[in-house]
Parts: C-alpha cells; structure tokens; sequence
C-alpha cells in the first residue's frame, strides 16, 4: 500500500463511495417499485421490469446480494480511507478519516441515494436490475451461504420462514387505492369501481321496489281492462296476479303482448297461456350474488320474498346496474319524485322513499342498517305512529311530520342546513352585539 500514490488512493475511495451509493439506491429503488405498475409493465415487455421482477421474487436473495456488496465496498473504503488519514496526518489521520468517511458516506452514499430512489423509484431499480441481476449469477455460491446461515439463524429462534402475501390487496385496501387514483381515474369511474366493491354489502331487500309500489295486471278484471291496462302501461315486463298482490301467477312482457293485440280474437285464456314463469329471490340475497343469478338464469326481473314465502317486492336489473353506474333509465316511477324542493331549502319527502336513495341522490346520510324507508325511520325511532306536526331530530336531519294516516307517515319535512342556518344565525347576532 505504501507504493500506491495518494492520488491513486483518493481515486479508490471515491469510486467505492460511488458504488455505495449505486448499492445503497438500489435497495430502495427496488424495494419502493409499485408492485402492479411494475407487472404491468413486465406485461409490456419491458426488459428493465422483467429483470427486476426476478430480482423480487426472491427478496432474501436480493436483500443478501445488495448489503453483500454495500458492505464490501464500505469496509474496503474505510481501509483506504484510513491509510490516507495516516499518510497525511500520522497517528491522528485515524480518526479523522473515520470522522470525515462517516460524513461522506452518510449523505453521499445512504441518505442522498435512498433518498431520490424512493422519490423516483423506477428511475433507479430498473437501470440496476441490468447490473444487480448478472452480479447475483456471479456471487451466487456466496449469497446462498449467507442465505443458509440466516435460515439457521431463523430456525433456531423459530422464527416462520412463510413467504410473506403483502401483495394481496383486501377490500378496504383496494377502497383506498382507488380513492387515491385521483386524477388517473375519472371521478365517475371512481364511484363505478367503489359501488362494485360495496355490491356484497347490499341485498336485495335494500333496493327492491315495495309490494305497494308494484304495478301488475288483476287475471280477474274485465278482459277490456287488462287491454286497456297492457296498452297504455310504459314497463316493459309486469307480474300478473290473482286478485292481489300476493298471488302472482306469471310474468308478461310487452313483447308477447304485441302479438296478442294482434289477433282480435285474443281472450283472457290466450293472455293467460303466455304468461312466464316467476323468478323468487331470497330477501338477504346480496347483490353481487343476485347479478350472477340474474345472468345464469337469463333473467331480468324477481319478486322478493322472505322466509315465509310471503312477498316484500320486485327487482331488476336496471335496479341493480343503477346501483353500479348511477341513475340511467327512463322509468316511468321516476316522474313521481319523492322529493319535493322547497323554496325555503327544505324538502317534502314521500315517507315510502328508500333511505338509500335519498343518501345516494342528495348525499345525505341517514342511518340504513335497519328499515329501509324513511316511514320506517321514523316509526322505529318513535316507537309509534306520530301525529302531524310532531318533529324530531335523527342524525344531523331534522324531520318535520306534515301528514300521516291511521297506520303509515305520508310526507315529512326535512331541513338537511339546518345548522348552517344556526351558525349563520350566531354569527349575526354576535356581529350585532359587537
């Protein structure tokens, strides 16, 4: 060492705190890739991502590989960093260059680099993966024993060796990266993409349209009814019934219909004969099942019943699509809205209306985890049916009783800025004091 010029020396240490900081970055680099981003582009043919893709299905081998070489690199550059210290400053040199190499290869070789690398991980893991890949094939005997002395080490402690599932994103996790796509999802794809995750959550009963609310045809009334009735109904499919309700015995659709009206002859047995068979769902199916149901079956349209057998409502697809992409049909139920705008900034709202409609529609937030109509609401919170006029506070809403009938509340007032009102309020009078 002693024939070796100083210049030579200083030119040593410099490149090996270069290759520190190469090792340093790429650990990092590596380590902070995207995951997906990178598959995708392995998927692309990428060469870079493809070589770095195998670096990471072996991590322990990676990990071995990078502070192999960091470590190397550092101990050869303190060697050469004290025999400069003692060619320039004798006995003191020591010190100094363990003070002056520990500065250097703090910021130049481990914050700075691991620093940019997780700023811009790409940039550094997949230009080193061209270097790190052929370098691990080259010191594979001495990575492997350090791997066997690790794995020693682990089984002595007991320490599980299972591969870790860190890349399998929950539903929750999924729910946070899709919030967080920002600008790289559109805002409605967004909302599209969340209402597929909160499909398990809903069932059926959520969304179904009430037995009150179900326009079907009688089998009973006067065949010139049920024509008329059939001619001027704007649905495309109806449940057909004895009587009431309850007693469907078939399903029509408007295009079998067309060629009934065809034939003048045509009488309430032929009207009978088409009728299709009805589809039952479960009360507690959840909607992602029922959309697999819908589509194995080939159908569009079930009537919900519960335990007993008894029926609740009716749903159909475009029910259960519109809780994917929003509000998309021209049904004709859409026309009687119930809600009313009113031009204090209150509403009228129809005390049938689905708790999750209103929330979804004027982002409100009314509780849903029990009924499932505002009416509903209302009479679990008070424990009776209440008189008109009676008010009362659910949530942040307060709710203004404007009528009722003998066993249901009709119409119900409800001031959603109420509060801002308050503050508004405070604030002017306190402006007024001043």
């Amino acid at each position: 060492m002693d024939d070796i010029p100083l210049s030579v020396l200083i030119g040593a240490l410099f490149f090996l705190i270069l290759v520190s900081s190469f090792f340093s970055g790429s650990e990092t680099g590596l380590m902070s890739l995207n995951r997906y981003r990178l598959r995708h582009l392995a998927d692309s043919k990428h060469k870079g991502a493809i070589r770095a893709q195998r670096l990471l299905a072996s991590p322990e081998k990676l990990i071995s590989l990078i502070l192999l070489g960091n470590n190397f690199v550092n101990i050869l550059a303190s060697s050469i960093a004290t025999i400069i210290g003692i060619r320039l400053f004798d006995e003191a040199g020591i010190l100094m260059a363990t003070i002056i190499l520990t500065i250097v290869v703090l910021i130049f070789a481990e914050v700075t680099p691991k620093t940019l690398a997780a700023l811009h991980a790409e940039r550094f893991a997949l230009p080193a993966a061209y270097i790190l890949e052929p370098l691990l094939k080259l010191l594979y005997p001495v990575v492997w024993l350090i791997n066997l002395a690790t794995r020693a080490i682990f089984r002595l402690f007991r320490v599980p060796l299972n591969k870790s599932t860190g890349d399998t994103l929950s539903r929750e996790e999924l729910r946070i990266v899709v919030n967080e796509a920002g600008s790289m999802i559109p805002q409605q794809h967004q909302d599209m993409l969340l209402s597929i995750l909160d499909l398990e959550k809903v069932t059926v009963e959520d969304i179904m349209i009430p037995r009150n609310e179900i326009a079907g045809v009688d089998i009973n009334d006067d065949w010139s009814d049920i024509v008329r009735q059939l001619t001027e109904s704007q649905h495309t499919r109806l449940p057909v019934y004895e009587d009431d309700i309850d007693h469907v015995i078939g399903m029509v659709h408007m295009r079998d219909i067309v060629r009934l009206l065809k034939n003048p002859d045509s009488d309430r047995n032929n009207f009978k004969a088409m009728l299709r068979d009805v589809y039952f769902i479960p009360e507690n199916t959840p909607l992602n099942t029922q959309l697999l149901n819908f589509q194995r079956e080939r159908r569009r349209m079930g009537l919900v019943v519960n335990e007993y057998g008894d029926m609740l409502g009716m749903v159909t697809m475009d029910d259960l699509l519109e809780e994917i992409v929003g509000e998309f049909t021209t049904d004709p139920s859409a026309s009687s809205r119930d809600v009313h705008l009113q031009e204090d900034g209150t509403y009228l709202v129809d005390g049938g209306a689905s708790l999750r409609e209103l929330n979804r529609v004027l982002g409100w937030n009314l509780p849903t985890d029990g009924p499932k109509t505002l009416n509903g609401l209302v009479t679990e919170f008070l424990e009776h049916i209440p008189d008109q006029g009676t008010s009362l506070l659910i949530g942040d809403y307060p709710l203004e009783i404007v009528q009722t009938s003998q066993n249901t509340v009709k119409t119900i007032r409800i001031d959603p800025n109420w509060k801002q009102r308050q503050e508004a309020s405070s604030s002017s009078d306190d402006t007024t004091n001043r």
